[in-house]
């Protein structure tokens, strides 16, 4: 297998072109929102290159942990005579971020508005030595973006950004070291299979995690979908295959015991939608691989508690025509999200949770040792 696919994109949309070349691009939003970026390793800066389909303003921030809280943004549009306005902010909490009061580390370099897209290219240094600010490290930086409808009017006492509802966004992007996903047509032609769920109606909770058995992310339900995992099944498992469980997680977990180990995909909020497995390597399935069942695990995080919402969300897996050299396969370690194993305590601002594999962990790894590819640490709000 070659690649993984979680949703379709459909790359770069602004029809504005860029005001020059750029390293990266993601699109932020299908059809709303578009980045270029270009790190200077020399200078320690980076340029960023911000479209989004509004002629209102629009931000974007690194924040500390997925969040508004203790994010550094920069802010910007452009106002009817073509002036371009920047701002650096500092989100305290869930309110309207405030200009930073220390020292102007976000930059304008340019701007317009054109077929109703605000454009604007601006910079900042890496690392700004700036209390307000977060600093943009090696490795994965969330990236969070907010757009409005209309210019802030300065003249006026009511005048700044207006509230951005549910026009907002997150991203994990390793800014620093970013891999360009291939576009889905470099893989026309492959043989594919997916795990899909089946308008799913997701309950009005507000975390939910639901299983199912055999089988993208749904553009509609971007802001509930928090992550899925597909696991393998051990060899043991027999199952009814016209009557395959199906349920919350919590219910049916009895049923699913031996399908809750090894995990075979993992995708979560903030990633990209395609990604491409080492040329060399891939992940075996069928022939003489003994999986033979898979469950899908999903986990909705429904924070307005909104009814009748259904999903079809899933994930889609490329088949290779050539058998690859290695195989691949995931490597999980952590702590029980229990009170027993993971408990924080009150009133701290920093507590260090160390984990420790037994020997049988690494007994069945060939003497020569394993090769990782890439690691997807994961907490939530909490965790660092």
């Amino acid at each position: 297998m070659l690649m993984v696919v979680v949703g379709k994109s459909n790359g770069i949309a602004s029809p504005v072109q860029p005001f020059t070349t750029y390293k990266h691009s993601i699109e932020l939003q299908e059809n709303v929102a578009d980045l270029w970026w270009t790190v200077d390793a020399d200078a320690q800066e980076i340029i960023f290159e911000l479209h989004v389909k509004t002629t209102g303003w629009i931000a974007l921030g690194i924040s500390p942990a997925g969040g508004m809280i203790g994010a550094d943004i920069g802010t910007g549009w452009v106002d009817q005579a073509g002036n371009v306005h920047f701002q650096d902010r500092h989100a305290f909490n869930f309110s309207r971020p405030v200009i930073d009061n220390t020292t102007q580390d976000w930059f304008h370099l340019q701007g317009r508005e054109q077929n109703g897209w605000t454009c604007i290219q601006f910079k900042r240094l890496l690392d700004t030595c700036d209390s307000m600010d977060v600093r943009i490290r090696s490795g994965t930086n969330i990236v969070i973006f907010a757009y409005g409808l209309v210019d802030p009017d300065l003249s006026r006492q009511d005048g700044d950004i207006s509230y951005h509802d549910d026009r907002r966004g997150t991203r994990m992007i390793p800014l620093q070291s970013y891999g360009n996903p291939p576009s889905e047509d470099k893989f026309a032609g492959l043989d594919s299979f997916e795990f899909r769920l089946n308008n799913y109606r997701v309950p009005s909770t507000e975390t939910t995690y639901h299983c199912k058995h055999k089988a993208l992310i749904d553009p509609a339900n971007r802001d509930i979908v928090h992550h899925q995992l597909v696991y393998e099944c051990d060899p043991a498992a027999i199952f009814d295959d016209a009557n395959l469980p199906e349920g919350l997680c919590d219910e049916i977990n009895p049923q699913i015991e031996l399908c809750t180990t090894n995990i075979a995909s993992i995708w979560a909020v903030g990633g990209d939608y395609m990604e491409e497995f080492a040329e060399e390597a891939g992940y075996p399935v069928a022939g003489d691989f003994p999986i033979k069942y898979y469950a899908i695990e999903m986990h909705y995080n429904n924070a307005k508690q909104l009814s009748n919402r259904t999903d079809s969300s899933g994930i889609r897996f490329y088949i290779g025509n050539e058998l690859r050299q290695y195989d691949l396969g995931y490597l999980s370690f952590g702590t029980y999200a229990n009170a027993a194993a993971l408990a924080i305590p009150p009133r701290v601002d920093r507590f260090n949770v160390d984990s420790y594999c037994s020997p049988r962990a690494t007994q069945n790894f060939p003497e020569s040792g394993i090769t990782l590819l890439s690691t997807f640490p994961h907490t939530h709000l909490q965790g660092k």
